[in-house]
Protein backbone atom coordinates (compact mmCIF):
# COMPACT_ATOMS: atom_id res chain seq x y z
CA UNK A 1 0.00 0.00 0.00
CA UNK A 2 1.90 3.08 -1.29
CA UNK A 3 0.47 6.37 -0.05
CA UNK A 4 1.47 9.99 0.20
CA UNK A 5 1.26 11.51 3.67
CA UNK A 6 -2.10 13.10 2.80
CA UNK A 7 -3.65 10.00 1.19
CA UNK A 8 -6.14 7.87 3.01
CA UNK A 9 -5.47 4.14 3.05
CA UNK A 10 -8.29 1.97 1.69
CA UNK A 11 -10.40 0.68 4.56
CA UNK A 12 -10.47 -2.76 2.93
CA UNK A 13 -6.66 -2.91 3.01
CA UNK A 14 -6.59 -1.76 6.64
CA UNK A 15 -9.08 -4.47 7.58
CA UNK A 16 -7.01 -7.09 5.72
CA UNK A 17 -3.78 -5.93 7.37
CA UNK A 18 -5.22 -5.83 10.90
CA UNK A 19 -7.76 -8.66 10.89
CA UNK A 20 -5.61 -10.72 13.26
CA UNK A 21 -6.00 -8.07 15.93
CA UNK A 22 -9.76 -7.37 15.76
CA UNK A 23 -9.75 -5.72 19.18
CA UNK A 24 -7.96 -2.82 17.49
CA UNK A 25 -10.69 -2.34 14.86
CA UNK A 26 -14.35 -1.36 14.98
CA UNK A 27 -16.33 -1.32 11.75
CA UNK A 28 -19.32 1.01 11.44
CA UNK A 29 -22.53 -0.66 10.26
CA UNK A 30 -22.42 -0.86 6.45
CA UNK A 31 -24.48 1.44 4.22
CA UNK A 32 -25.52 3.65 7.13
CA UNK A 33 -23.89 6.84 5.81
CA UNK A 34 -23.99 8.65 2.49
CA UNK A 35 -20.93 10.48 1.20
CA UNK A 36 -20.99 14.19 0.32
CA UNK A 37 -18.32 16.43 -1.16
CA UNK A 38 -15.60 15.53 -3.62
CA UNK A 39 -13.25 14.05 -1.02
CA UNK A 40 -14.49 10.47 -0.73
CA UNK A 41 -11.68 9.09 1.46
CA UNK A 42 -10.37 10.71 4.62
CA UNK A 43 -8.80 9.81 7.93
CA UNK A 44 -7.66 11.47 11.12
CA UNK A 45 -7.81 11.69 14.88
CA UNK A 46 -11.36 11.81 16.22
CA UNK A 47 -12.88 14.86 17.92
CA UNK A 48 -16.52 14.58 19.01
CA UNK A 49 -19.57 16.74 19.53
CA UNK A 50 -22.84 15.42 20.91
CA UNK A 51 -25.84 17.62 20.12
CA UNK A 52 -29.51 17.14 19.35
CA UNK A 53 -31.21 19.33 16.75
CA UNK A 54 -28.93 22.24 17.68
CA UNK A 55 -25.50 22.97 16.22
CA UNK A 56 -23.71 25.94 17.92
CA UNK A 57 -20.97 23.67 19.27
CA UNK A 58 -20.48 22.13 15.82
CA UNK A 59 -19.99 25.66 14.41
CA UNK A 60 -17.59 26.59 17.21
CA UNK A 61 -15.56 23.40 16.76
CA UNK A 62 -15.31 23.64 12.97
CA UNK A 63 -14.36 27.32 13.27
CA UNK A 64 -11.17 26.24 15.07
CA UNK A 65 -8.08 24.70 13.47
CA UNK A 66 -8.71 21.04 12.70
CA UNK A 67 -5.09 19.89 12.19
CA UNK A 68 -6.36 17.08 9.94
CA UNK A 69 -8.75 15.67 12.54
CA UNK A 70 -12.20 14.21 11.87
CA UNK A 71 -15.19 15.67 13.68
CA UNK A 72 -17.76 13.06 14.66
CA UNK A 73 -21.14 14.66 15.41
CA UNK A 74 -23.77 12.64 17.24
CA UNK A 75 -27.03 14.36 16.38
CA UNK A 76 -29.02 11.46 17.76
CA UNK A 77 -29.99 10.44 14.24
CA UNK A 78 -32.80 13.02 14.31
CA UNK A 79 -34.78 13.23 11.07
CA UNK A 80 -36.36 16.59 11.97
CA UNK A 81 -33.58 18.94 10.82
CA UNK A 82 -30.07 19.22 9.42
CA UNK A 83 -27.06 19.57 11.72
CA UNK A 84 -24.59 20.75 9.08
CA UNK A 85 -24.90 22.89 5.94
CA UNK A 86 -22.63 24.51 3.40
CA UNK A 87 -21.37 27.21 5.80
CA UNK A 88 -20.19 24.73 8.42
CA UNK A 89 -18.78 22.40 5.76
CA UNK A 90 -16.88 25.43 4.44
CA UNK A 91 -15.48 26.09 7.92
CA UNK A 92 -14.32 22.46 8.05
CA UNK A 93 -12.57 22.82 4.69
CA UNK A 94 -11.02 26.21 5.49
CA UNK A 95 -9.81 25.14 8.93
CA UNK A 96 -8.10 21.91 7.87
CA UNK A 97 -10.55 19.30 9.11
CA UNK A 98 -10.08 16.06 7.18
CA UNK A 99 -13.75 15.22 7.41
CA UNK A 100 -17.01 15.25 9.33
CA UNK A 101 -19.20 12.25 10.16
CA UNK A 102 -22.75 13.23 11.17
CA UNK A 103 -25.18 10.91 12.91
CA UNK A 104 -27.92 13.07 11.49
CA UNK A 105 -28.67 15.01 8.36
CA UNK A 106 -27.07 17.77 6.31
CA UNK A 107 -28.46 20.42 3.97
CA UNK A 108 -27.10 22.43 1.03
CA UNK A 109 -25.90 19.14 -0.44
CA UNK A 110 -25.52 20.54 -3.98
CA UNK A 111 -22.99 23.10 -2.71
CA UNK A 112 -21.26 20.61 -0.40
CA UNK A 113 -20.95 18.12 -3.26
CA UNK A 114 -18.79 20.65 -5.13
CA UNK A 115 -16.39 21.12 -2.18
CA UNK A 116 -12.85 19.76 -2.37
CA UNK A 117 -10.55 18.96 0.55
CA UNK A 118 -13.16 17.87 3.09
CA UNK A 119 -15.12 14.64 3.33
CA UNK A 120 -18.63 14.60 4.73
CA UNK A 121 -20.62 11.52 5.74
CA UNK A 122 -24.20 11.81 6.98
CA UNK A 123 -27.41 9.80 7.12
CA UNK A 124 -28.91 11.93 4.34
CA UNK A 125 -30.29 15.38 3.61
CA UNK A 126 -32.98 17.56 5.18
CA UNK A 127 -33.84 21.14 4.13
CA UNK A 128 -34.58 22.56 7.60
CA UNK A 129 -31.72 24.09 9.60
CA UNK A 130 -31.19 23.14 13.21
CA UNK A 131 -32.11 25.21 16.23
CA UNK A 132 -29.46 27.17 18.06
CA UNK A 133 -30.83 26.51 21.54
CA UNK A 134 -28.81 23.72 23.15
CA UNK A 135 -25.01 23.82 23.17
CA UNK A 136 -24.35 20.09 23.44
CA UNK A 137 -21.13 18.45 24.67
CA UNK A 138 -17.66 18.27 23.19
CA UNK A 139 -14.92 15.69 23.69
CA UNK A 140 -17.20 12.92 24.94
CA UNK A 141 -17.43 9.34 23.71
CA UNK A 142 -20.45 8.80 21.47
CA UNK A 143 -22.05 5.58 20.24
CA UNK A 144 -23.85 4.96 16.97
CA UNK A 145 -23.51 2.72 13.96
CA UNK A 146 -22.58 -0.15 16.25
CA UNK A 147 -19.30 1.42 17.41
CA UNK A 148 -17.93 3.79 20.03
CA UNK A 149 -16.26 6.97 18.77
CA UNK A 150 -13.68 8.10 21.34
CA UNK A 151 -11.81 11.40 21.11
CA UNK A 152 -8.17 10.67 20.31
CA UNK A 153 -8.89 7.40 18.50
CA UNK A 154 -8.45 7.16 14.72
CA UNK A 155 -11.12 7.13 12.00
CA UNK A 156 -10.63 5.93 8.42
CA UNK A 157 -13.39 6.45 5.86
CA UNK A 158 -13.82 5.73 2.16
CA UNK A 159 -16.39 4.37 -0.29
CA UNK A 160 -16.28 0.95 1.40
CA UNK A 161 -17.08 2.16 4.90
CA UNK A 162 -15.79 3.62 8.13
CA UNK A 163 -13.44 1.92 10.57
CA UNK A 164 -12.22 3.04 13.99
CA UNK A 165 -9.00 2.13 15.77
CA UNK A 166 -7.50 2.99 19.13
CA UNK A 167 -4.12 3.32 17.42
CA UNK A 168 -2.82 4.83 14.19
CA UNK A 169 -3.02 2.02 11.63
CA UNK A 170 -0.65 3.83 9.28
CA UNK A 171 2.35 3.42 11.59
Amino acid sequence: MALSSSSSPPTADLCDDHIKSPQRLQIVEPNLFKSFGKKKAFHGVIETVSCFESNPLVRETLSSEGHGRVLVVDGGGSKRCAILGDMLAGFAKDNNWAGVVVNGYIRDSAVINEMEDVGIKALGTHPLKSAKTHPGSKGVSVNFGGVEFVPGHYLYSDEDGIIISETDLMK
